[in-house]
């Protein structure tokens, strides 16, 4: 009889991507995940942008050359990438792929647009999930009482984050943030059920023609 651990060995990883406009928890969220679910860990995504103080290569980015950056992709080494102010951002296939195939969950900190091409290049392995505000003024709240940024940087945030909530309809499940512990309860869910997912699970073909074969 198979155990639980036997099964969540056996089963194929998930790319779970997380979105939000800036300040709807998402960080939050998706650090407390890592630090509680030894299954899942952040993708590290390649990055040609000047390495800042306090990060360490491999751990927060891997730093490159924009050379190297454009051999990659030119490789389709990337799951999908990115330019951001005049610097490339991707995600390695390689690493990310090995991780599923060892039963290893890989979450991912990109818009839209990154879940969008992760969803062309892998459509069966990705779970996407955005964390929506309870509403805009609340938005705008949180933003100004992290008391991180000017007020031209939080009137641009809230700009764009009108353009962000608008793709929200895009991705497989949608969590309104109004409570913190009952969002990060959810998700717990989402990632349970979709762990579950028949086509995740490998091995059960045969089991279930090892059960047919059994005479009893």
């Amino acid at each position: 009889m198979l155990s639980n651990d036997d099964i969540i060995k056996r089963r194929r990883g998930l790319m779970l991507v997380l979105s939000s406009p800036s300040g709807a928890g998402k960080t939050t969220l998706s650090r407390r995940l890592v630090e509680e679910d030894g299954g899942i860990s952040l993708s590290i995504s390649w990055t040609t942008r000047q390495k800042r103080e306090g990060e360490e290569d491999s751990e927060h980015y891997v730093f490159v050359s924009k050379d190297d950056f454009r051999k990659m992709r030119a490789q389709d080494g990337f799951l999908e990438w990115a330019e951001v102010h005049d610097n490339y951002y991707g995600s390695p296939r390689e690493p990310i792929m090995s991780s599923l195939a060892n039963g290893r969950d890989v979450m991912f900190d990109i818009d839209w647009q990154g879940a969008q091409q992760l969803s062309l290049a892998a459509p069966s392995d990705v779970v996407k999930v955005f964390i929506l505000p309870p509403s805009m003024a609340e938005l705008k709240n949180r933003l100004i009482g992290r008391g991180q940024d000017s007020d031209a940087i939080i009137k641009k945030r809230m700009t764009n984050a009108y353009g962000e909530i608008a793709r929200a309809d895009t991705y497989d499940y949608v969590l309104v943030n109004e409570d913190l512990e009952w969002t990060y309860e959810k998700l717990k869910s989402i990632i349970i059920a979709e762990r579950m997912r028949r086509y995740r699970q490998p091995w059960i073909g045969g089991f279930i023609q090892n059960l047919l074969r059994e005479d009893v």
